[in-house]
């Protein structure tokens, strides 16, 4: 019998004692599940554009991108989810002959009456206390200065004339987000327009011009990261993406094993997002439906879904993900939310949900991703699930780990080859033994099912042409998610 000795050599003959320790047997480790931001810096940020950085905190992030950035407030809001999680940023700078969006708000009767004026830009609410004795002039300047005080405000206010114009911090299509909103929490939540005050609202538009993601996203190297936060839906940037992920020449090919899912969010009416989702069809994008009146920046909603959801993911890739709380999501009023017609319509259509409790409270509904033909255009549900995705890429990493750990350097041999026990020699029945093995694990702990009919279809054998490679048919079968309990009540009448 010959051991499999590496670093011991043949010819030592000094007394006694030696000792060579072999790892191979022993490797548990698992893929460290990053977090990837991508968002747009200012002038004041220090952060090197397109250029990945580890994310010391929400203090840094605002160093890094400025405090009033689009990164340091997408930063934000996703810690509010989730703290652990390692992050990282991918800063951007805005985009040459990008325009920032503006909007207004205007004063056209003063108030008779004392009062508070509930304002929100975004989700963020300005209070600013209104007397009856002011003028439209003063209340405009009164309005932009406490805007301008507030210094993570994503938006600039100037006020002349009754008017204030509120614009962007950084230019491009983010801007348009930054709604403008009166006393979202009404009446009941002790918001009311000051009897007599008129005021005119014009949420921000005109942003235009993205930054481009190509360079960027190549930068990131052969770090991976299982969960992009992508701030935009417009058609150039969710296409950069999933050229970056897909399987031929992506992060999910065989030469890269990289892995990794873009999440975003689009917000539109029902129709539009049915629209949208359907123009797009890529299993390694996932896209939120945010209703028009949802107060929160779909970009700032985009960091705070995929928190609410990464960390079940990295727990257990199995496990459904629906009903996770999203913090920091401001609901749309009853009015605007999404009956349940309508949302089984947009999880048809590629576009993924939430629902709104009692309590104001949205909650994951059901996370799909926008692959829904294959390329014959037939209807196609293999990569309906986000959780599949996530399943898949834990279990061939799982595999990885054991094919390199176990076979990193052995010599193949044909099945009914004999040689000594210990020797570092392996024939394809060893490995579809071993797999087989790995697979019944992968069973237990509630990752694949069915290891009878796995090992029953197994197939493990030395390449016909290239006798130092070995190929294997996996036709393993993923964990199922309980999503619907269908009762039928046939009841009785005494």
């Amino acid at each position: 019998m010959t051991l499999p000795f590496v670093n011991t050599p043949a010819n030592w003959r000094l007394p006694l004692f030696s000792a060579e320790l072999d790892n191979s047997q022993a490797n548990t480790s698992t893929v460290q599940q990053r977090v990837l931001v991508i968002g747009q810096i200012t002038a004041a940020g220090i952060a090197a554009p397109s250029i990945p950085l580890l994310s010391a905190g929400v203090s840094d992030a605002q160093l890094q991108g400025g405090v009033d950035s689009n990164l340091a407030l997408m930063t934000a809001a996703y810690r509010g989810n989730d703290a652990f999680s390692e992050l990282w940023y991918l800063p951007l700078s805005d985009a040459a002959g990008a325009t920032a969006a503006a909007g207004t708000v205007t004063f056209t009767a003063q108030a008779t009456a004392n009062g508070t004026l509930s304002l929100y830009v975004g989700d963020v609410r300005y209070q600013m206390p209104v007397t009856s004795t002011q003028t439209i002039a003063q209340l405009a300047t009164a309005l932009a200065a406490l805007i301008n005080a507030d210094p993570s405000c994503p938006v600039n206010a100037a006020a002349a004339a009754g008017v204030v114009t509120l614009t962007a911090v950084n230019a491009g299509t983010i801007g348009n987000e930054i709604g403008l909103m009166l006393n979202y929490q009404g009446t009941k939540g002790g918001e009311a327009t000051p009897v007599g005050l008129a005021v005119t609202l014009v949420s921000l538009t005109g942003g235009a011009i993205n930054p481009t993601l190509t360079t960027a996203l190549s930068n990131l190297g052969d770090l991976t990261f299982d969960f992009i936060v992508c701030p935009y839906t417009d058609t150039t940037s969710l296409q950069a993406v999933q050229a970056f992920l897909n399987d031929q020449a992506g992060r999910w090919s065989p030469l890269q094993q990289l892995y990794g899912h873009v999440w975003a969010v689009y917000r539109g009416t029902a129709g539009a997002c049915t629209t949208f989702g359907t123009g797009f069809n890529d299993q390694h994008t996932s896209v939120l439906g945010l209703p028009v009146g949802v107060p929160t920046p779909a970009w700032k909603a985009a960091a705070q879904w995929v928190a609410a959801q990464a960390p079940a993911l990295q727990n257990d890739p199995g496990r459904p993900v629906q009903s996770l709380p999203i913090g920091g999501l401001l609901a749309p009023p009853s009015s605007g939310q999404f009956l349940n017609t309508t949302r089984n319509t947009l999880l048809w259509d590629g576009i993924s949900t939430f629902t709104v409790g009692d309590d104001g409270t949205c909650y994951v509904e059901n996370t799909i991703t926008t692959y829904q033909k294959n390329a014959y255009g037939a209807p196609d549900d293999s990569y309906l699930e986000v959780e599949t995705m996530y399943l898949l890429a834990y279990v061939m990493r799982y595999l990885k780990g054991i094919v390199t750990s176990k076979y990193g350097r052995v010599k193949l041999a044909a099945n009914g080859t004999r040689f000594s026990a210990g020797a570092p020699v392996v024939t394809p029945n060893i490995i579809k033994a071993d797999l087989i093995a790995a697979y019944q694990a992968l069973e237990s702990a509630g990752y694949v099912q069915n290891s009878a009919a796995f090992a029953a279809a197994l197939i493990v054998e030395q390449n016909a042409t290239n006798p130092n490679r070995v190929d294997v048919l996996w036709p393993g079968t993923l964990i199922d998610q309980l999503r619907q309990f269908a009762l039928l009540a046939q009841f009785r009448l005494s």
